[in-house]
């Protein structure tokens, strides 16, 4: 999806494509820190749950970091935001949200 398009240069930018202006590849560390993420929240274990609020918090801070850079104006050209940047920010929002409230039975002391 995309995520900005920038009309007067004719660009069109997503989280792997973005020729022509020097931002990279923004959404590989988003899809990096998703798929461990996704991999902890299949874990049933403490320790994932702890530590899934590490990557789950820094997807939402990359995300958000990707959100500022990309959608600001460059020389004069403001580009018109498209839904896939709503979109990543509403993903790691939520998925930040299922980080903090995981679902864990704990073994212990019943009294």
């Amino acid at each position: 999806m995309s995520w900005i398009s920038i009309p007067d240069l004719g660009i069109v930018v997503t989280g792997f494509r973005t020729e022509k202006t020097g931002f990279g590849m923004p959404g590989l560390i988003n899809t990096f820190m998703s798929s461990i993420s996704f991999v902890l929240f299949l874990l049933p274990k403490v320790w994932a749950k702890r530590s899934n609020l590490f990557f789950t918090g820094f997807n939402l801070a990359w995300a958000f970091r990707n959100m500022i850079l990309v959608s600001t104006c460059h020389g004069g050209d403001c580009p018109v935001k498209q839904a896939g940047l709503y979109l990543l920010m509403a993903g790691s929002a939520i998925q930040m949200i299922m980080a903090v409230f995981p679902q864990v039975k704990l073994e212990g002391n019943k009294s």
